[in-house]
């Protein structure tokens, strides 16, 4: 197995990856071809078949596993693949946890922190609801252990979702013990159920692609409809209380522009809305900067609104 982050410049390579997605176009002379991008766990490479309608390239679809011949050039900057061949691989030849990007921490241990988080809660409602999603319904937890935390961007991998609400988790508690004012057992709930509509916003690995339900109502409206079912099966559970979490859940991404449909009015709100912010970023950044040395400027980037580089020591 060669994985595409190991790949050099002017290799010929034969090889099997996940036709991650497949478009048809023309060059200025009116000539077909297709831009193919192949994924593994590993990342992924942009794939340019100049002769779509040669012998060499037999049928094939987004989302087949495709072994495919060519030339790894330098394009602008980036690698990609001039392919000459392409096959579709038979189920036998491929095992699929080689084409999904996972997380690179144990997903048992991250789970078993977040359990552990959830024993420390003494609100008995909050409890009750936490374990109503995260010790009691199997099926959403195997889904919330696998899952992705955004399509891009960040934590977009398997068990990114995991990741990134243990690390919102974690500057929550800190958050909590640092200022009075704060409803620690309010905040930590929040923390953990602020992206559980994601499950549901995007589709499983090897997709991991909007739903319909996630481009029509997106995760924050989602997950304030998950955890207001899950109430309504806790006694008793405080109106108030509800409300109050809820509301940070709605107002996590903290301006309206940024998909929340109110601002934070809460403490514990802005408070999610920090450190829900601070780990996106933070990851992104991580993720940029991943397997990058020196200190070369790596061009504006729109999300940081900044050119971008390593520091020397880093």
């Amino acid at each position: 197995m060669r994985y595409i982050s190991g790949l050099h410049e002017g290799e010929t390579i034969r090889n099997i990856y996940l036709c991650k997605g497949k478009r048809s176009a023309e060059t200025r002379n009116g000539k077909p071809y297709d831009n193919v991008l192949l994924q593994d766990k590993t990342g992924t490479l942009d794939g340019k078949v100049w002769d779509p309608n040669s012998q060499g390239i037999a049928d094939y679809d987004e989302k087949d596993f495709i072994e495919v011949y060519g030339e790894v050039i330098n394009y602008n900057g980036n690698l990609q693949i001039n392919i000459k061949q392409i096959r579709k691989a038979g189920e036998e030849e491929y095992n699929p946890a080689d084409y999904m990007p996972t997380t690179e921490k144990s997903v048992d241990g991250m789970y078993e922190q977040l359990t552990e988080f959830i024993r420390h809660i003494s609100n008995p409602y909050l409890k009750s609801l936490l374990e109503y999603f995260f010790v009691n319904d199997q099926e959403f937890i195997k889904k919330f252990r696998s899952h992705s935390a955004a399509k891009t961007v960040h934590h977009g991998f398997s068990g990114g979702l995991l990741e990134h609400t243990l690390s919102v988790l974690r500057m929550c508690e800190y958050f909590a013990g640092s200022y009075g004012i704060l409803n620690k057992d309010l905040l930590l709930t929040a923390a953990m159920c602020h992206d559980i509509g994601k499950t549901r916003e995007l589709s499983s690995f090897p997709d991991n692609d909007y739903t319909d339900e996630g481009q029509l109502i997106g995760h924050i409206v989602i997950g304030v409809e998950m955890l207001d079912e899950a109430i309504r099966t806790i006694p008793d559970f405080p109106v108030r209380l509800a409300n109050e979490l809820k509301h940070c859940i709605i107002a996590h991404h903290g301006e309206l522009e940024y998909g929340s449909p109110k601002k934070p009015a809460l403490a514990e709100a802005v408070a999610l809305n920090l450190a829900d912010n601070a780990d996106a970023k933070m990851q992104t950044l991580t993720e940029i900067f991943k397997g990058k040395t020196g200190t070369d400027w790596l061009g504006f980037n729109r999300l940081f609104d900044s050119n971008l580089r390593r520091t020397s020591g880093a």
